[in-house]
């Protein structure tokens, strides 16, 4: 999936944080309600704006973000 045809980064709204493109809604709002315990049709009911490739292209977005993440070695935290 290319979440890039989902999520925007626009440093006017949200202060530039990434939203579902059309809307105000971020990653991070995503993210915290299913980690708040919403399943994904309850995302979706609650949020008629969404879709099921919205949610995936977040899931898409993070695993890019993390993926370039700069990581410290364990040895080198210590």
């Amino acid at each position: 999936m290319n979440y890039r045809e989902h999520i925007t980064i626009d440093p006017r709204i949200r202060s530039g944080k990434p939203c579902i493109r059309g809307t105000r809604i971020t990653v991070t709002d995503v993210f915290d309600y299913l980690g708040g315990g919403m399943t994904i049709p309850e995302v979706l009911e609650d949020f008629p704006d969404l879709t099921a490739d919205d949610i995936q292209a977040c899931f898409a977005f993070a695993a890019d973000r993390d993926r370039r993440m700069n990581v410290v070695p364990y040895e080198a935290a210590l």
